[in-house]
């Protein structure tokens, strides 16, 4: 037998007063979180954990200098928004196999690391250390490097020979539009696409496509055109449909990478701007973010006067949240 809750007729409430709990819930759902009331609620809370986190991230800012300069590298990163604790975890582990064995990272100068699910190179030409793999692991693929070194220089040939296939357009990886990649996955989609491309040749005009980009990705079945300009080409693609697709979508590409470039170095200003104008100590946002959405929220907070604000890290986002080590998460098209 199902117990169903009881639905009354609309006269039930007005004649005996009780709440409506359909109306109540449609109440609360207008009543959006407004920026400032989330602010007031959330502040004091917000800066207890940023206060709590400083000798972390002083921690935090401290073997990722000494460890750059030891090893020589490029930069230090990491995929995922880990907390601080988390990432100096991560930093102790490799200054440990560091000392402990001082000739193994010797391959990673001038290399950027970063720090993921697994262990390897990806498509952009990062060494991959997996939070989740022992020293063992990653010893191994700092030995591994040279041999990456060279599959690397086989990767850069065929994005060379294919855009010279396909009228000089840029063959590129965006770490944003797709998924992570290792290296040898990465080398044997372009492999395959410049089998097929190699055997029929496009009758493409030389450099006639010079300045567009192109991604290869193997989860499609039809071209498309992303709305940064990018051309996302299934390796499988038929090629005759590429390469109408390519010259009708030509000029319409040109105008989105053009608008692209003017985002981002508008992005890039707003975001100045903000974190002089609230005297922030960070303002950045999530990685599904797009420029347009971060320009709109940083446009508007800048017609606000929000003190709370000031001394804070500003995390743009899809909600409202406040991080472990005190960073404050709001969504782009916050309400006030």
């Amino acid at each position: 037998m199902f117990h169903r809750p009881i639905k009354w007729d609309k006269t039930y409430y007005s004649f005996t007063g009780f709440k409506d709990p359909e109306e109540e819930l449609e109440q609360a759902q207008r009543m959006e979180t407004t920026l400032s009331s989330w602010l007031d609620n959330n502040e004091k809370s917000a800066m207890k954990k940023l206060e709590d986190s400083l000798p972390l991230r002083k921690e935090l800012d401290r073997l990722k200098n000494e460890l750059c300069q030891q090893l020589q590298l490029s930069d230090i990163r990491w995929q995922r928004s880990w907390g601080i604790a988390h990432r100096c975890s991560q930093l102790h582990s490799l200054s440990r196999l560091a000392h402990q064995s001082p000739e193994v990272p010797k391959n990673a100068k001038g290399q950027t690391v970063i720090f993921t699910d697994r262990s390897g190179m990806n498509a952009t030409g990062y060494v991959m250390l997996g939070t989740m793999d022992v020293h063992h692991h990653w010893t191994k693929i700092f030995e591994r490097l040279p041999s990456y070194s060279t599959l690397q220089k086989k990767v850069l040939f065929l994005e060379e020979r294919i855009s010279e296939l396909l009228g000089g357009i840029q063959i590129t990886h965006v770490e944003e539009l797709q998924p992570m990649l290792t290296i040898e996955e990465y080398y044997s989609i372009l492999d395959n696409f410049y089998d097929q491309v190699h055997n029929k040749r496009l009758p493409f005009h030389p450099n006639s496509l010079r300045g567009l980009q192109m991604i290869l990705g193997s989860d499609r079945y039809a071209p498309s055109l992303h709305e940064l300009g990018h051309f996302i080409i299934p390796v499988m693609c038929d090629l005759v449909t590429l390469q109408w697709f390519i010259m009708d979508k030509t000029q319409q590409a040109r105008e989105k990478l053009k608008r692209k470039e003017e985002s981002i170095l508008l992005e890039k200003k707003l975001i100045k701007a903000a974190t002089k104008n609230f005297c922030l100590q960070q303002l950045y946002k999530e990685p599904s973010v797009s420029s347009a959405q971060m320009i709109h929220s940083c446009s508007n907070l800048l017609e606000e006067s929000l003190p709370y604000l000031q001394g804070m890290h500003l995390c743009i986002s899809h909600f409202f949240s406040v991080l472990q080590d005190g960073d404050l998460c709001i969504p782009w098209n916050w309400k006030n």
